[in-house]
């Protein structure tokens, strides 16, 4: 059976080459016959004979028969996607979506479940045992298992149409990116590009067959370390336009136009939502998460964009004057594919701070050597590469480890890191479950199995790969949330680790970024790939003094993105005959800079949004309400010392320990032994004084 069907193979860490695409389908149907026979033996369970083993165990270890072959394919789809993969993945996806869609909409089910929850056996369980089963009657019930029979029928037909037309939003966005190449014949059109990525950009045209050794041309993309040096650093305004023009158009056209699919998500996300009995998506989804509601979502996004404005408008005034001043034009409202340009020529001015000098010291093996010293330091663990033998994989690149409790040895999980971009990768940085361990007869926990990856700079020659400091706050953003999920010490898999409201659970990934702009962490990491020398103090000052420039203009930049989220989903009639950029437009006008030419939103990419079924849909805005967090929390680092094992241990105990094992707002109070208080981040940010009224008083996050 292992052999035959490699994705069934129980393994710990799977052997990824033998999972070829034509397994997929035969693995995935026998996953689905076995997934289907548990939850029929659930069934069976005689009324008043219900126990937690054989009601909401059970339930799990089910999803789990599918979930876990299921996972893997998904996990190749998204880090090596190829004709034949995509093929056998698009054949199977019907069938687990209707399995999933199916279960708590399942009646007997529900009856079963809610027999053991009435039952005095249920008072006798622990806190968690007892959450275990409120959240689980809880996800039944939001997904409409009180309903009638063609209502259930209804919402399980429109999770198979999400499932479809997410899946197709996604790969249009892979493939309209792909399918743009810009190639530069001559390097004196490049002017202001800095050296290591012009020389990728050699290697790039080299590697697609464009130019020699000896005649070199140049490759641009749209993947993310291609296109934002360009619009950076490029002198040539017009290479700037054209390549921003590029993004823009990504999936806006032709066989990848994605308005259609956003349309018809929207739609049904509607639907869904008022057949469970909310007004509006964005209510369904937030129901259980820490905002709430969309009302509440959008209160707290229009808050903090009321006091960033003031900021916001003077950063761009400044912009416009620095311009002026630096051409002689009369001042004007910048283009969009000039702001990037200039803010970086006004950094420098002000602070006499070039970013890229910071790139030599940060070679991406050393900051993950550095990152895995300072979690061992703060959190206890110990991280360590397995390279003798490496563990198969399903690229060169992709590196293998081991996360174990640095106290006593023990086993924790492991994880692959997958750094660089590919055209066979989809874009971004993430991270993935790819096994979720439980508690086991003996008592101890069960390893976990963990994925990090994005795009990061590569190595270029004989050069390590030397990342930008924003690429080194992607590294540690990540492992946040790896953490999260290798250190659950919760023995239900559906409480465990990220599986949190998503308003918090970039709280674990976000205060880790804040290691990047200690000196004392930074030494750990921060090391010439040359010499090996720490950042000098000289330059390390000024990389601190600089972390602010522009703090207004990009909080305003994610509060535009969560206000046009929320403005999607609470306003927006996708079935009428509203122009969608229109839209948007009115929607977040206040949100962004003065500007004399609009393009089209990038709402056809934002994968964040209309690459799955939910996903952060209605939820962007967590990005910032979990950074009011983790600015509040880190504070208690800042207080007790960033390196304190103490405190790390606490946080490790408090948050990353206890995945959703108790309500958000409590595990922040049981770390920080106090509510939230939200005036940390626009401290954090420079856009309050020390002592001033705390601009939330009114409004406490739960």
């Amino acid at each position: 059976m292992q052999q035959n069907h490699p994705f069934l193979n129980p393994s710990f860490v799977p052997e990824w080459s033998g999972l070829k695409a034509e397994h997929v389908v035969p693995d995935v149907e026998r996953a689905l016959e076995a997934g289907s026979r548990a939850l029929a033996a659930i069934e069976a369970v005689p009324d008043g004979r219900e126990t937690l083993a054989n009601t909401f165990i059970a339930l799990e270890d089910a999803s789990e028969i599918v979930s876990r072959p299921w996972r893997r394919v998904t996990h190749l789809n998204a880090v090596n996607d190829h004709p034949e993969l995509r093929k056998a993945h698009r054949k199977a996806l019907p069938g687990v979506s209707a399995f999933f869609s199916a279960i708590p909409l399942n009646p007997v089910l529900y009856r079963k479940l809610r027999n053991f929850r009435d039952s005095p056996a249920c008072q006798k369980l622990d806190a968690v045992e007892k959450r275990f089963v409120e959240e689980t009657l809880a996800d039944f019930e939001d997904s409409g298992a009180a309903l009638n029979d063609p209502t259930r029928q209804r919402l399980q037909a429109i999770e198979a149409d999400l499932a479809e037309k997410t899946r197709a939003f996604s790969e249009h966005v892979l493939d309209s990116t792909n399918a743009f190449e810009k190639i530069v014949d001559s390097q004196e059109e490049l002017a202001g590009l800095p050296a290591s990525i012009l020389e990728a950009a050699r290697l790039s045209a080299l590697e697609h067959g464009h130019g020699t050794p000896e005649n070199p041309k140049y490759r641009f993309t749209l993947h993310a370390p291609s296109l934002i040096p360009a619009i950076r650093f490029l002198e040539s305004d017009s290479l700037r336009k054209e390549l921003f023009e590029a993004h823009t158009r990504i999936a806006h056209y032709g066989e990848f136009e994605n308005e259609g699919l956003i349309r018809e998500i929207i739609a049904l996300r509607n639907e869904k939502a008022r057949l469970l009995g909310k007004s509006c998506f964005p209510d369904w989804v937030l129901s259980r998460r820490m905002a709430r509601s969309g009302a509440e979502a959008l209160a707290f996004v229009e808050d903090l964009h009321a006091k960033t404005k003031e900021a916001f408008d003077r950063e761009n005034e400044e912009l416009v004057r620095f311009k002026a001043d630096q051409t002689g034009a009369p001042p004007q409202a910048l283009n969009p594919w000039e702001t990037a340009f200039w803010a970086e020529k006004l950094r420098r001015s002000t602070y006499d701070f070039d970013e890229e000098a910071v790139r030599p010291y940060f070679p991406l093996p050393s900051v993950t050597r550095g990152l895995f010293s300072l979690v061992e330091q703060v959190f206890g663990i110990r991280v360590e590469e397995q390279t003798d033998p490496k563990p198969d994989t399903w690229h060169p690149s992709v590196q293998v480890y081991t996360v174990a409790d640095a106290r006593n040895g023990r086993h924790l999980g492991s994880f692959y890191a997958d750094w660089f971009p590919r055209e066979s990768k989809r874009g971004g940085a993430w991270m993935a479950d790819l096994h979720t361990g439980r508690r086991e007869p003996d008592g101890r926990i069960s390893p976990h199995l963990g994925f990090i990856g994005g795009n990061l700079t590569p190595p270029v020659g004989n050069k390590p790969a030397l990342l930008n400091h924003r690429e080194v706050e992607t590294v540690f953003h990540e492992f946040g949330h790896l953490m999260h999920h290798i250190l659950s010490e919760v023995g239900i898999r559906s409480l465990s680790g990220t599986n949190v409201a998503w308003d918090f659970v970039e709280l674990p990934s976000q205060i880790m970024e804040n290691w990047c702009w200690e000196r004392e962490s930074l030494d750990l990491f921060a090391r010439h790939y040359e010499s090996g020398e720490t950042i000098p103090e000289e330059l390390f000052q000024k990389m601190k003094q600089s972390r602010n420039f522009g703090a207004a203009r990009f909080q305003m930049r994610q509060l535009c993105l969560g206000k046009m989220d929320l403005a999607l989903h609470l306003e927006f009639d996708p079935q009428g005959g509203t122009d969608l950029d229109a839209f948007i437009q009115q929607e977040t006008q206040d949100y962004m800079p003065p500007s004399p030419v609009r393009y089209p939103s990038m709402v056809r990419s934002f994968e964040h949004l209309f690459a799955h079924a939910t996903g952060y849909a209605s939820g962007y805005y967590s990005y910032k309400w979990a950074e009011v967090l983790d600015a509040d929390a880190f504070t208690r680092f800042a207080a007790d010392g960033i390196m304190n094992p103490d405190t790390g241990m606490a946080f490790r105990s408090c948050i990353l320990a206890r995945g959703n094992a108790d309500r958000p707002d409590v595990l922040f109070k049981d770390f920080m032994g106090r509510d939230p208080d939200p005036s940390a981040l626009l401290l954090r940010l420079g856009l309050q004084q020390a002592g001033a009224e705390n601009p939330y008083s009114s409004r406490r996050t739960r």
